[in-house]
């Protein structure tokens, strides 16, 4: 009767094996270009809706990001929210070299969090970058001519000065997406946090710190994690982007065979692979 019911039940106690598929969340948030299409809502709601509709506990999310785009980490959070709800499953999250700024966003949509010991973990805040250049046309002798309608439609232009009023206005922007962050990580995880004033400055910390913050759970890996749980022999499918007949799908803006538009898009790459290795950089990466 016991080696019967074992054939029926799903997990550890049984001999049917659970299925928890994996989702990989890696990159960039939202910081596409011609060869490189970003980690965005469009790119993974295909391999999350597939992930939650496997028959199974739970659906495990590996994070490696190191932020980028507010907007798309938080669509990419309410969708698997969302999608938990609906299908009544839980959300183990597991960070890979690094959750932080926005990545960190999308890791608080689980109902788990399992992090290295050596993982870097938080990240808080908001942040803004880019260069001035107000003196390197005239030194070139080139004339810059902006015309608007609107007094403030060119405000923080690279080749003019510097106003205190524009960037005044910038960091009230990003107060204010500051506080939905913090709302956010309060509402998932506030029962855990610990009182610590350092928590939403931007600090980020390694999984073991982040563990004894709140901002983590658990110490581990997917593995031994899952196996542990569900038993050795639960099932963990990797659900994979689509893919084109010939591979990946082109990047839109490159047109093949059009000199201009990939000298154009190899321009465009270069100055995204900077700015995304400037960010993986920040977190020593």
């Amino acid at each position: 009767m016991l080696d019967r019911l074992r054939k029926r039940l799903p997990g550890k106690w049984g001999n049917v094996p659970t299925t928890v598929p994996v989702v990989r969340l890696q990159g960039a948030i939202g910081m596409a270009s011609p060869l490189r299409p970003g980690l965005s809502l469009a790119n993974v709601a295909q391999q999350l809706d597939k992930a939650f509709g496997i028959e199974g506990p739970a659906v495990a999310l590996i994070i490696n990001s190191p932020g980028g785009s507010p907007v798309q980490a938080h669509l990419i959070h309410r969708r698997i929210r969302a999608l938990a709800e609906e299908k009544k499953k839980d959300v183990l999250v597991f960070v890979e070299d690094v959750a932080a700024s926005g990545g960190y966003m999308i890791a608080v949509a689980g109902d788990e969090i399992v992090a290295d010991p050596s993982s870097i973990v938080g990240s808080i805040g908001v942040v803004s970058a880019g260069f001035g250049f107000p003196e390197a046309l005239a030194k070139l002798g080139v004339e810059r001519r902006v015309h608007t309608a609107g007094s403030n439609k060119a405000i923080l232009d690279p080749f003019r000065p510097e106003r205190e009023e524009d960037v005044q206005h910038l960091k009230a922007l990003q107060l204010e997406v500051h506080d939905v962050f913090i709302d956010l990580v309060k509402t998932r995880r506030g029962e855990v946090l610990v009182d610590n004033p350092d928590l939403f400055t931007g600090l980020f910390w390694t999984g073991s710190a982040a563990r004894d913050l709140g901002l983590v759970d658990s110490l581990g890996d997917l593995r031994s994690v899952l196996r542990a749980r569900y038993g050795d022999k639960v099932k963990t499918p990797l659900i994979s982007a689509p893919r084109s007949l010939f591979g990946r799908r082109p990047a839109s803006g490159v047109a093949a065979g059009a000199s201009g538009g990939l000298t154009q898009g190899l321009a465009d790459e270069a100055f995204s692979a900077l700015e995304i290795r400037a960010l993986w950089t920040r977190y020593g990466l």
